[in-house]
């Protein structure tokens, strides 16, 4: 059966793998893409991305802000997605310290966006949208020190701003899977990598650092552990999700049970810096640190 999927942040680094899986994988799928395509990071690398997109005949980009409500309402006019995969945000946690306005506009407004359309779609009638897949983070855990982390744990104490709009995104998809019965799946990334990925990532400039004999910045004195998760295994997981809706259904009282869901998607085994020579310095913020 023919699906049409809009994916927003398409020339992003898992957007671009997501859209073009989908597009090799499942040839009666439409795929419409949409992106600011800002300057976060080199710009060269989304247009090489979406270079590789362009390629298929069922994809269409839309050059464009999810905070343009105007826009986003005329693609699900025009375009009727079947399915929405919101991946479109402004990334990172140290950029959201000195630019928050990035962050409301695309994470806040931009989703709320999104939202308000999916919810119109079922106007007059109209089937609408029968899934909404979104990008929530890890970042939502903060400093959340049980291990392994589950989506029952308690997320109410962020400690960036990144981390407040992504934990405010699942709280407004819950609302409206409850309020107008959308079917809404929000997942957790956990640290992705793999080629042609975000240059801002700290793998990309530790590597670029030791090529050239540069020290290498770490914050919070090294004590740092990530989960990383390579691209291939995050799209087959949004892929397998999109597939897959939560179901609509009444409880006991004749009223619709929220069809909501959020899942982890990312690594059971968290990766430590530590310390490479020099352990006898005084001061922990002097030593040279680097990765297993």
């Amino acid at each position: 059966m023919k699906k049409i999927v809009f994916i927003t942040g398409v020339a992003g680094f898992i957007g671009s793998n997501l859209a073009k899986q989908l597009l090799k994988t499942e040839p009666r799928m439409i795929v419409v893409g949409l992106d600011n395509m800002n300057a976060y990071y080199n710009v060269r690398i989304k247009e090489a991305r979406l270079a590789e997109l362009e390629k298929y005949p069922n994809f269409t980009f839309i050059k464009g802000n999810l905070a343009d409500k105007t826009l986003i309402s005329q693609i699900f006019e025009e375009y009727k997605p079947q399915i929405v995969v919101n991946l479109g945000a402004q990334a990172g946690v140290r950029y959201s310290i000195t630019n928050p306005d990035a962050y409301i506009e695309s994470n806040m407004l931009g989703f709320y966006n999104i939202l308000e359309a999916c919810r119109h779609s079922y106007d007059n009638g109209a089937p609408g949208v029968q899934h909404l897949v979104y990008a929530s983070s890890s970042s939502v855990y903060g400093t959340n020190k049980k291990v392994p982390y589950s989506t029952d744990d308690k997320v109410d104490n962020p400690v960036s701003l990144y981390a407040a709009t992504k934990k405010s995104n699942e709280l407004m998809a819950h609302a409206y899977a409850k309020l107008y019965n959308i079917p809404c799946t929000g997942l957790r990334f956990f640290t992705v990598y793999g080629p042609a990925g975000r240059p801002d990532m700290a793998y990309f400039g530790f590597t670029n650092k030791l090529l050239k004999g540069e020290t290498i910045q770490i914050f919070n004195y090294g004590n740092c552990k990530r989960d990383f998760t390579y691209i291939d295994d995050i799209v087959e997981g949004i892929a397998r999700v999109m597939k897959k809706p939560p179901e609509k259904k009444n409880g006991e009282d004749g009223l619709p049970i929220p069809p909501y869901a959020l899942y982890n998607i990312g690594n059971n085994h968290s990766e430590n810096l530590y310390l490479c020579g020099n352990e006898g310095l005084e001061h922990p913020a002097n030593h040279q640190w680097c990765l297993p």
